[in-house]
Order: structure tokens, then sequence, then C-alpha cells
């Protein structure tokens, strides 16, 4: 089991957590290096306090690659058809190509395990099944703003109350404010393809409004044959056998989950069916 340490701030440093195994607190020096690869010791190296979030039948906990890549990658793989990343042929690759390279190093990105709890029975575990995985990126405590982003949601929890509690969960601990044991933040992003239109469905469902497009967002890696625009790249472009990809932008503000959304995402959260 891990505990959660604050460490210190000076003024170049943002909150960050890290998380300890109980038995590997007094590690110190040059063995911190071998700990990160161990897993003894995991800096999530968040911008914000990291918590687990936790409803009657859906647990987030950060996504430690020592305790949950393995399982992770054992459950049938969510679709990556609209991401820039992915898929991956190894939870070695997983790891180094998202956690590592992507997620980690950036204060702004922290990945969640999303677990079942319902299946709690059925595993032995009593946190329940893990289903996929869940996080934000591009999260500002100077701007008091967060995206959802990295929604893995294995195909055997999909249409099921398993998203709409996580989504819910990362909106309660980003629009609650401080006091209601949130961050208060004032504005939380969700993207998707245009072509994704289970992803802007579920965005719209838990309250987020469409505010645009953004063409040509991104470059998908070369090889990935769907996903893309439609549109060709010109003569002589970097990239010409790289598909792009336009990104539809919703937002839900502090202002609208105080209006409707609060109550929408508990109303989505409850549902049975």
């Amino acid at each position: 089991m891990a505990v959660v340490v604050m460490r210190e701030m000076d003024d170049t440093m943002e909150n960050r957590v890290i998380f300890v195994h109980k038995e590997s607190q007094s590690i110190h020096g040059e063995q911190r290096s071998a700990a990160m690869l161990t897993g003894d010791e995991y800096d999530v190296n968040f911008c914000f306090p990291v918590k687990d979030l936790e409803s009657e039948r859906v647990k987030l906990t950060p996504f430690i690659p020592s305790t949950h890549l393995h399982e992770f990658f054992a459950i049938p793989s969510p679709s990556y058809q609209h991401f820039p990343w992915g898929p991956f042929l190894t939870a070695d690759d997983f790891n180094s190509s998202l956690i590592e390279n992507r997620i980690q190093p950036n204060p702004a990105c922290v990945l969640f395990a999303v677990y079942d709890k319902t299946k709690a029975a059925e595993t032995g575990n009593p946190d329940g099944a893990l289903a996929g995985a869940i996080g934000f990126c591009d999260a500002s405590s100077a701007n008091l703003h967060a995206e959802v982003a990295f929604v893995m949601i294995s195909p055997r929890f999909q249409r099921t109350h398993v998203t709409s509690n996580a989504i819910g969960l990362l909106l309660h601990y980003a629009l609650d404010l401080p006091s209601e044991g949130g961050l208060g933040l004032r504005r939380v992003v969700w993207k998707a393809s245009p072509l994704n239109a289970a992803s802007v469905k579920a965005a719209e469902r838990m309250g987020f409004t469409k505010e645009g497009v953004l063409r040509w967002h991104w470059v998908l890696p070369e090889g990935k044959s769907m996903g893309g625009n439609g549109r060709e790249r010109r003569t002589g472009d970097p990239k010409e056998n790289a598909l792009g990809r336009d990104t539809v932008v919703l937002s839900l503000c502090w202002d609208d989950w105080e209006a409707y959304g609060r109550d929408r995402v508990v109303a989505a959260m409850a549902r049975t069916a």
C-alpha cells in the first residue's frame, strides 16, 4: 500500500505529490534512482494534490506502473484509433511511450487507474476489477484549468456505469471548491476527434458545451490509416505520410457547474442503465 507525502515547495515549484510504499520511506540519495525503477517509490509529478477518488461503484487511484501496468495491459485493450499515440505492442511499450515519455515528466498530466467496485466479489479485490485508465492533461494551477484526457476504458466496461462515474469523479475533483474537497478549477476541457461521435456525446451528456473545432490540430503517427480529417496534405509537407486530425473542443466551466453541471453529473453517475 502507498502513502502520500507532500514535497516542500520553493518559489519555482508547484505542489507535487509522491506515492511511497510504506516499507521504502527511508530511501534516500543514490537509492532513489533504483527505487524509481523497482517501483518502491513513484513520483506522480502532478501540479495539484492527488488523492484516491471514489463513488459507490467506481474508484480512481493514481496509476503507478509497478502496481497497475501489467494488470492494465492484460485486460482487453481500448481502441486507440482516435489518439495520437498507440496501439502498444507490449506493457513496456505502453510504459515507455505513454507513461515515461508523455505523462510522468509533465506536471500538467496525471493518470488514474479505474476500478469497477461492483466486481469486488468476482475478483476477490476490495477495489473490484481494473476497468481502464483516465486522467488530466494541460492542467494549470496558475490558470485554474485542466483537460480530461487519456480516457482508456476496456470494451467490457464501456456503456456501463464505469465511464460516467470515472468522468464524474474527475469533474467533482476539478470543479468542486476546496472547501468541498475539490480543486476549485474554473474550466475543464474535453477534446475529441469529430469522427469520434461517442466521445463527443459522452462529454455532452456530462454537461460539456461544444466551443468549436481546431482544424489540423494533430499529426497522427505514420501508419495510422484511420482517424484523420480526410483532407490531403500539400506537396512537400514534412510529414506527408502522416494523417492530420481535427479536434472538437468542449468545456465545462465553474459557472456551468454551479448552474446545472453538478446536478447533471450526479444524475449521470447514479444511472443504472
